[in-house]
């Protein structure tokens, strides 16, 4: 349907909204990646060099988009991506977490969000709780159990960051906390944005960034910045911790940032039970290539011993099929959603789920296939050098 007042058609439309909406500071927040933003551009670039063989006649009435991922049961193979600190809009995580229950999907929670998990299970109770390796291992596990508690029924555990965060185009100024001092520096970006200011001003809240899963009990909710400083004087993880950490938690468990073979093949040694073949969104290591360049390797070196999702990049549901026609089982959207909350709250990021599904639905009646399990490598057109050389 064509774009109107309420609703937009694409997820460029989405961003495109977001950035007239949002100020500019918290706009160029979500657009994040690093250094000369190589991986971030090609994460969504990658995705123009595949291309469809369709079929025109016999195409099946109706098409079968249901799958099950780290023990979840969802109606279309996209799940929400967990990113941090979603200030954005006051409901921030709870409003996605219901957007992607009304969708009738998984909703992936970082531990530096800026909702605790207790609120966002109840939101939505298909949720997988995500953690950096920060603080050591009795920290870690008791933030675990924390998530455990409340609902959460796997978890994800993100590996690849090396903590470079300069941007060619510059990082945005974000404050430690917004108090009256922070409030009158920001007021004139902030006050030529009135309806994202009418926003916060209906709830009665300022944005909050704080990061409150990261907190034991009994402890005060540390600063987003006060916690990345924890986490970047934490060790970084051996893969003996995460064996450790799997077999303590025990049930779905995920870790996220795989690019190359020989690691996904640790991580099977491991013992994880899924993958995401991810570049944290360009976040990471400027110069990596984009997940769906990794995508076929990491598939190629587990087979069929662990469940492999892909996050990077995708913004139609023709997208979604090129990564699952490469080996994926389903895919993880970051920033698409972000878009659409940045946009227009929670209804914006429903918006962007029912984009995808839609989008998956069309391009697999053109494919002529009935179910995203029929999915194979002969639906797409590869370019001989679109993996690279990761031998």
């Amino acid at each position: 349907m064509a774009s109107t007042r309420d609703w937009f058609e694409t997820v460029a439309e989405a961003q495109h909204r977001a950035r007239k909406r949002l100020p500019r500071s918290v706009y160029l927040a979500l657009v994040a990646g690093t250094e000369k933003g190589l991986t971030a551009s090609d994460n969504e670039k990658a995705f123009d060099e595949i291309g469809f063989r369709p079929h025109v006649a016999d195409l099946p009435e109706k098409r079968e988009l249901a799958t099950t991922v780290m023990g979840q049961d969802i109606s279309f193979p996209v799940l929400i991506s967990p990113t941090g600190v979603q200030a954005v809009h006051p409901d921030g995580e709870v409003a996605v977490a219901r957007a992607a229950a009304a969708e009738d999907t998984a909703m992936g929670l970082s531990s530096f969000a800026s909702k605790p998990v207790e609120e966002v299970a109840a939101a939505n109770q298909k949720l997988l709780f995500q953690m950096y390796w920060t603080g050591g291992r009795e920290r870690i596990l008791a933030r675990a159990e924390r998530a455990r508690a409340a609902g959460a029924k796997g978890l994800i555990v993100t590996l690849d960051w090396s903590f470079a965060s300069r941007r060619d185009w510059g990082s945005p100024p974000i404050p430690e906390k917004i108090d009256v001092k922070n409030a009158l520096k920001f007021a004139p970006e902030v006050l030529r944005k009135p309806a994202w200011l009418a926003t916060f001003a209906r709830s009665g809240k300022l944005p909050d960034l704080s990061v409150p899963n990261m907190a034991l009990d009994g402890e005060e909710a540390p600063g987003f910045f006060g916690a990345y400083y924890e986490w970047m004087t934490t060790p970084p993880a051996r893969w003996e911790d995460i064996a450790w950490l799997r077999e303590q938690w025990g049930g779905p468990f995920m870790v996220k940032g795989i690019s190359r073979p020989d690691d996904a093949r640790r991580a099977v040694d491991a013992g994880v039970t899924a993958i995401s073949v991810s570049s944290h969104g360009g976040n990471n290591l400027d110069g990596t290539p984009g997940a769906i360049r990794s995508l076929p390797g990491v598939v190629a070196a587990v087979g069929d011993q662990v469940e492999v999702v892909m996050d990077g990049g995708i913004r139609r549901g023709s997208d979604v099929v090129k990564a699952m026609a490469l080996g994926a089982k389903a895919v993880m959207i970051g920033r698409a959603y972000l878009w659409g909350m940045g946009a227009n709250g929670e209804r914006g990021v429903q918006n962007v789920l029912s984009i995808l599904r839609s989008g998956m639905n069309e391009t697999l009646l053109g494919l002529g296939r009935s179910s995203v399990h029929d999915l194979r490598r002969e639906d797409v057109l590869v370019p001989p050098d679109f993996t690279r050389d990761w031998s």
